[in-house]
C-alpha cells in the first residue's frame, strides 16, 4: 500500500493536513460510481479473453488473490477466450461511503448482478469492497461476496448518509473483527471457538471435509491460516442493529495423500497452477473471502456467515 502523504484539497474531499488527521468521505458517490464502472469493464475484457493482465490493475487482496489465479488458470484450459462469455451487469447500486482520516480508504457497493436469478432462489445482491491506498493509487476491488437478498445487511448511515467503520479493535462488537480470521482457521481445525453459528459456511464446511478426509486410497488433510494483514485486513462496516458487517480472509491448505498404486487425479483447472510432479501427494491452497453479520457486544450471539467466496491459487505436487 502507498505509504500516508498529504494531499492539496481537491473536489472529492481530500484536504491538506498533517498525518492526514481530518476525518473526510472517503469518496463522493461519482467516484464510486466511476470506480465500480471501471472494474467492471476491466473484469469483462479479462473475463471475455480469460487474460488476467486486463483486469490485474483493478483487483487486489482477496479478490485479487481468487481472480488473478483462476483467469491464469483458464486461460490455459481455454486459450481461445471464454466460449460462454456473458458481459457482467451491475444494477440499482447503493453506495456506502465512510467517513474516515487518512489511508487507505475505502468504499462498498451493494448491487443486483446479473448472473442471479430473481426472484428465484438465487436471487442475491453482490457486495463489493473497493479499496484505495493512497493519493496516487487508484480505486482497486478487495472483497466480492454474493449475499442472499434476503440477508442482504442495513448499513448504520449518519444525517448526511454516510458510514463510519469501526475500527477491526473494537469493543463494540460480540467478536473483534481483527480476531474472526484467526478464529475461522481455528473453528475449522477444532471446531473451536465457538463463535460461528451453524450454516453452509461454518459447521456444514466441516462436515464435508470430515466426510472426505478418508477415501479409499486417498486421505486428506487440510490447514487453515489467517490472513490479515495489508489489503487482506479485515473491515468491519456497522449495521443499524448495532452489529456489523464484517469481510475477513483466510488460507487454505489442502493436502491430499495417495496409498501405494493410487494415483492422485488433478482436475484440468489445477494444472495450469501446478509445481512439482505428483507422485504420492498433492497439495492446493486456496484463499476464502467470508462476509459475515457480527452482533453487538453484550450478547451471546454468534457470527453469521453470508457468504464465502473461495478460489484455488496455487498447487504443488511431491
Amino acid at each position: 500500500m502507498a505509504a500516508v502523504a498529504v494531499l492539496a484539497l481537491t473536489v472529492s474531499g481530500c484536504v491538506t493536513v498533517h498525518g492526514e488527521r481530518a476525518v473526510v468521505p472517503s469518496a463522493t458517490k461519482a467516484e464510486a460510481a466511476r470506480a465500480l464502472q471501471e472494474f467492471v469493464t476491466a473484469f469483462n475484457a479479462a473475463d471475455k479473453s480469460y487474460d488476467p493482465a486486463l483486469d490485474a490493475d483493478r483487483v487486489t487482496g482477496a479478490l485479487g488473490a481468487v481472480n488473478q489465479a483462476g483467469m491464469k488458470s483458464r486461460s490455459v484450459t481455454y486459450p481461445d477466450g471464454n466460449p460462454r462469455h456473458t458481459p457482467l451487469e451491475l444494477t440499482d447500486v447503493t453506495y456506502s461511503i465512510p467517513k474516515k482520516a487518512g489511508w487507505p480508504r475505502y468504499f462498498l457497493a451493494d448491487a443486483d448482478p446479473n448472473r442471479d436469478r430473481d426472484g428465484g432462489p438465487r436471487d442475491e445482491r453482490w457486495l463489493l469492497v473497493f479499496l484505495r491506498g493512497g493519493p496516487t493509487d487508484i480505486w482497486k476491488a478487495t472483497y466480492l461476496n454474493a449475499v442472499p437478498l434476503t440477508k442482504a445487511p442495513k448499513l448504520k448511515r449518519d444525517g448526511e448518509g454516510y458510514v463510519t467503520m469501526l475500527p477491526a479493535s473494537t469493543a463494540k462488537l460480540a467478536h473483534r473483527p481483527d480476531q474472526l480470521p484467526k478464529s475461522y482457521s481455528s473453528y475449522m481445525q477444532s471446531g473451536t471457538p465457538p463463535v460461528f453459528g451453524d450454516g453452509e459456511h461454518s459447521s456444514q464446511w466441516r462436515d464435508d471435509r470430515r466426510r472426505t478426509s478418508n477415501l479409499p486410497g486417498i486421505s486428506t488433510q487440510w490447514i487453515d491460516q489467517p490472513l490479515d494483514t495489508g489489503d487482506f485486513a479485515p473491515l468491519a462496516f456497522p449495521t443499524e442493529d448495532g452489529g456489523a458487517l464484517v469481510f475477513f480472509t483466510i488460507r487454505t491448505y489442502e493436502r491430499q495423500t495417495a496409498a501405494g498404486g493410487v494415483k492422485l487425479p488433478v482436475h484440468p483447472d489445477v494444472k495450469p497452477l501446478l509445481t512439482g510432479e505428483v507422485k504420492t501427494s498433492l497439495t492446493k491452497e486456496r484463499v476464502s473471502a467470508q462476509a459475515t453479520l457480527v452482533p453487538a457486544a453484550g450478547g451471546a450471539g454468534k457470527a453469521e456467515i453470508l457468504s464465502r467466496l473461495v478460489g484455488l491459487t496455487t498447487a504443488k505436487g511431491a
